[in-house]
């Protein structure tokens, strides 16, 4: 991938990605020649897997003209994208409103505004479907209609969303492992899966990739309910899971997440998300099955710290599920 014309060497836009693959000899101890990697998207500058998508994005609208100092730059963001695009408009001097709903955390609402994002927050969700992403769309549509100039990435729709993970993510993991048996990570967009998947195909890699959905969610085929946290799971299938990229697909319920997420920290010193709890605990569900002598990367896509009110809360977690560990 050539370097965007946006990012000089100087910057810290410059240091997203090539992120550290380190194993996790703890929580996946075993005696039969299984090794397990964490891929640390969490240590990307804003703190999650999202810059490798916003960058590119971001760059190569800037590179086609269609976006540039002072522009305004509108996407529909609970979490992580939101607060990526927020730091990185703002960085290039453009403006950035990300539209949001009620299931927005408080904290990463905090976040977006202390990179000067503006927030459009959608009360209700959409009559049809009764999602709130349906609803979210409108409202972007609607701000687009209102601003003139302005530009929306959209990360659902985007072939430089996936591209972003294709030519980065997954080299990255080839390139620093003689071989790669299975990569799991969870989706949303479903973005960084499926640029695994497509590079792994096209370079003939035997890696198996492993999908992991959140309970209540439909992207994997699941039936519709309720889901705890932003960021993992949807109630419409994106366009990117049209077509079924995954070898294999899992779903977790948001108690496996969280207590995936507190293993990780207690036997791995490693504070990461729901997102990654979900990889840590379909990987947990099925290691026994795991043919001996695998080599497996789960993707732990976002930091810890923002789930401080939740997951890490032992109060919160016997409130929810009766346990903390």
């Amino acid at each position: 991938m050539r370097e965007p014309g946006i990012i000089s060497k100087n910057s810290w836009l410059s240091q997203i990605g090539k992120t550290p693959l380190v194993p996790l000899q703890t929580l996946f101890a075993n005696d039969r020649g299984v090794r397990v990697y964490g891929k640390l998207e969490l240590m990307n500058p804003t703190g999650s897997a999202k810059d490798r998508p916003a960058l590119r994005m971001i760059s190569r609208a800037w590179e086609e003209g269609k976006i540039g100092p002072g522009s305004a730059v509108i996407e529909s963001s609970s979490g992580n994208m939101a607060i990526s695009l927020s730091a990185i408009c703002s960085y290039l001097g453009m403006t950035f409103t990300s539209v949001i709903d009620p299931k927005t955390t408080s904290q990463n609402i905090a976040i977006m505004k202390a990179y000067g994002a503006a927030v459009s927050r959608v009360e209700t969700p959409d009559p049809a479907t009764g999602e709130f992403l349906p609803a979210r769309l409108e409202r972007v549509r609607q701000l687009l209609d209102a601003t003139p100039g302005s530009f929306w990435p959209n990360q659902y729709g985007n072939e430089h969303n996936y591209l972003a993970h294709y030519e980065g993510t997954m080299p990255e993991i080839a390139d620093a492992l003689d071989q790669v048996d299975y990569v799991i990570g969870g989706v949303s967009t479903c973005g960084t899966m499926l640029g695994c998947a497509k590079y792994a195909r096209d370079h003939g890699l035997v890696t198996k990739i492993v999908a992991v959905d959140a309970a209540g969610s439909v992207i994997l085929g699941g039936e519709k309910g309720p889901r705890r946290f932003p960021g993992l799971g949807a109630g419409i299938v994106p366009p990117f899971a049209a077509n079924r990229f995954m070898d294999i697909a899992m779903n977790v319920t948001d108690e496996e997440m969280a207590l995936g997420c507190r293993r990780l920290a207690a036997s791995e010193s490693i504070l990461a998300g729901p997102s990654s709890g979900a990889g840590i605990a379909a990987l947990k569900n099925v290691f026994d099955r795991i043919p001996d002598g695998s080599i497996c990367v789960v993707i732990l896509h976002d930091r810890g710290e923002r789930y401080m009110d939740t997951v890490f809360n032992d109060d919160w977690m016997i409130e929810q599920f009766g346990r903390t560990r």
